[in-house]
């Protein structure tokens, strides 16, 4: 929390009105066990100082990956993966719980099986207005389905956020490639904050946090280690790249709108 306030803070006295965090905030734990037993609700202590953080500095915060016990946490025993978007104020504007988790096998390099102890999300939440624009709510993995950034964006997003922690091997052959792609097919900004560096001594993360543009131009992002990146989010340019390709009101639903093909 120290760690992250203090980025907070710099990110406020520069002038920033979003404030986002990377999946796994809050901690990353060594084991399943661990991980378990450090999680709490959305009413417990380490959200309340985040609520405190966001009033303090008055900025909106992304949250995103917060290892979330919710109501079913009594008889399941698992967690949810949970981004909360805090207001200015401290209230919360959203939470949008992770619906793809991340169970993944790389032989002799990574292994992670997020089912085993995490609920999936049941539903794709509406985006939030905000002083930069309409924030669609994604989680890491959710990344490599265009299915929920497009049906954000047909709800009116114009921000997409993947609050991420790419492994070294997957973020280095595919975490910008796939951000710039997301920007590019729905024409929205897309920030991804990014757990960088060592975790534990068996997981290192990527890093490589950024922020594309509608055009698929990366407008910023983050050097080696812990640190910000600072991107302005112009919607006067989004809302022209989509006039110059319209490309949503060229979508043909009738062709592919979830019908099987023949």
């Amino acid at each position: 929390f120290a760690a992250c306030a203090g980025l907070v803070r710099e990110a406020a006295r520069r002038g920033a009105c979003l404030v986002f965090l990377p999946e796994g905030f809050d901690y990353i734990g060594s084991d399943t066990a661990q991980t378990l037993r450090l999680a709490e609700g959305l009413d417990g202590d380490l959200m309340g100082r985040y609520t405190a953080l966001a009033r303090e500095c008055g900025v909106w915060l992304s949250l995103g990956g917060f290892h979330e016990r919710g109501q079913d946490w009594p008889t399941t025993q698992r967690i949810y993966n949970c981004h909360v978007l805090l207001d200015p104020s401290g209230h919360l504007a959203a939470t949008y719980r992770k619906t793809h988790l991340c169970d993944v096998e790389l032989p002799g390099r990574a292994v992670m099986k997020e089912s085993s102890f995490t609920n999936p999300g049941a539903e794709i939440v509406a985006p939030v207005a905000t002083p930069a624009g309409k924030l669609g709510l994604s989680v890491c993995y959710d990344l490599r389905f265009p299915e929920i950034s497009l049906a954000l964006r047909r709800a009116g997003a114009e921000i997409l956020t993947y609050p991420s922690a790419f492994t070294v091997p997957t973020g280095s052959a595919h975490w910008e490639v796939l951000l710039r792609a997301r920007a590019i097919e729905s024409q929205c900004y897309v920030v991804a904050a990014a757990q960088t560096g060592r975790n534990h001594e068996r997981r290192t993360s990527y890093g490589h946090a950024l922020v594309v543009d509608p055009w698929g131009a990366v407008v910023a992002q983050c050097r080696e280690g812990p640190g910000l990146c600072y991107a302005e989010i112009d919607l006067e340019y989004l809302h022209r790249v989509r006039r110059e390709i319209p490309v949503q009101g060229h979508r043909r639903p009738d062709l592919y709108g979830g019908r099987p093909l023949l």
